[in-house]
């Protein structure tokens, strides 16, 4: 079914539901390696690269009846090529949104004893949202715009469905590749919901120790992604492209 035929309540449904699937696993997999006392702490980049490719993995199975976007400049790129409407657009950014808020807020609950007994408040912030290695707004920018067109542009031009297991196998490993080589300046954020979401559950947890919650930073995974979507897009059509997309069947 084409997107243009689903209801905005289907849509918001599956994007709520795929997105929060993805922040559950994703804010997870760096609690385990990261908090005090987790039986995974101390698991490297590597466990948090691979934890994060299989939660988008699971997260567009859950959203397949949508076309699993489950991150905004996906969307934004979506609406570029004409597949969504600007009102759908606004219904799937609604919904990633609050996706993601739910599914940091659920992965705080699961590790509430380990959020208790870590000390370092920046690890409790880095559970939920990204930050830089090296404090640049500019380039910090740069390199969430060169992550998110890699992920846009790759998924534009690449096979597979949500509903099978080609398309999310291909972009969970795709989002490994971009941690594994990119992700080492800014945390790749590569998806505003992903990181402004759970920012959101940071600063309104109850979270002992928590610190503040970065504000100053929190435009940069918002603007670098959805610039980085635009391009993709922009760049899928020079090449080509004609719309007919994995993802949106």
């Amino acid at each position: 079914m084409a997107v243009s035929e689903l209801s905005n309540g289907t849509i918001f449904v599956s994007e709520v539901t795929g997105t929060a699937v993805l922040l559950l696993l994703g804010c997870g997999v760096v609690a385990t390696g990261i908090l005090k006392g987790s039986k995974g702490e101390g698991g490297g980049w590597l466990l948090i690269n691979w934890g994060w490719g299989l939660a988008v993995f699971a997260g567009i199975y859950v959203a397949f009846r949508s076309g699993a976007h489950i991150n905004p400049a996906f969307t934004l790129s979506q609406w570029i090529i004409g597949k969504i409407t600007f009102t759908q657009s606004l219904v799937y950014y609604a919904a990633e949104l609050i996706g993601a808020f739910i599914g940091a807020v659920i992965a705080w609950l699961a590790f509430k004893e380990h959020f208790d007994t870590e000390e370092d408040a920046g690890k409790k912030l880095a559970v939920f949202s990204t930050g830089p290695a090296i404090r640049n707004y500019a380039w910090n920018t740069l390199t969430e715009v060169i992550g998110t067109f890699v992920l846009v542009f790759v998924i534009l031009i690449g096979p597979g469905s949500p509903s099978t297991i080609g398309g999310p196998l291909f972009v969970g490993l795709l989002v490994v590749g971009i941690g594994a080589s990119l992700g080492g300046p800014t945390g790749y954020a590569i998806n505003p919901a992903r990181d402004l979401g759970p920012r959101i559950a940071h600063f309104i947890l109850p979270i002992k120790g928590k610190g503040g919650s970065d504000w100053a930073y929190s435009w940069v995974p918002v603007v670098g992604p959805m610039i980085g979507g635009a391009l993709g897009a922009w760049a899928f059509l020079a090449l080509g492209g004609t719309g007919i997309l994995p993802g949106v069947v």
